[in-house]
């Protein structure tokens, strides 16, 4: 039986991405759906990090200027991102060692309504004011959680979470969801 065409790019990132990394927390709210605001940093944005979105060479998002310090002290990475590509796509990645990492995947050629996510796995929230998706596998407790926000029709942002020892899917998300609030108002 073939296939559908969607793309496999950002699950294979997904999976990719937390395999490698390490982080913690999962987001609360009602069952199937919940409202997240965007992050307020209290204090406007510093000038160390932009209010619009940095754009890389070839004219999109870049992935690594998604979190500013303030940002970045937020969510508890107290390292700067390394850029990278995930199959094609351009990606930052920060790895607090022994404890967690994340990593951005910006995906400029696929929407939210376009990434092959198992429903059972994934929860419907918003972001500020975009669609998002929350994807955990809260039975393989495996401590990765993902939030996919989308970006337009045809692009969407990956934010993935995973503790270092592969333990506490909730930590996961709630991390991830905080991530999410905070590079979410820099997207276009």
């Amino acid at each position: 039986m073939a296939e559908p065409t969607t793309s496999r790019l950002p699950v294979l990132a997904l999976f990719g991405a937390l395999a490698v990394l390490s982080v913690s927390a999962c987001g609360q709210g009602a069952a199937g759906e919940a409202r997240i605001p965007a992050a307020d940093d209290g204090g406007g944005t510093p000038s160390a990090a932009p209010s619009v979105p940095s754009t890389a060479s070839s004219g999109g998002v870049d992935p690594c200027a998604l979190l500013g310090p303030r940002d970045r002290s937020t969510a508890g990475l107290n390292v700067l991102g390394v850029p990278k590509e995930i199959n094609g796509a351009r990606a930052c990645d920060w790895t607090v060692p022994a404890t967690f990492g994340v990593t951005i995947t910006v995906d400029e050629r696929n929407g939210l309504r376009d990434l092959e996510v198992a429903r059972k796995t994934a929860t419907k929230l918003k972001v500020g004011d975009r669609d998002a998706l929350k994807v955990a596998d809260k039975k393989a407790a495996d401590g990765t959680c993902a939030v996919l926000l989308g970006m337009g029709e045809k692009a969407s942002v990956q934010i993935d979470v995973s503790n270092t020892n592969f333990t506490d899917t909730t930590l996961a998300c709630e991390r991830a969801v905080t991530v999410a609030g905070l590079a979410e108002p820099k997207l276009p």
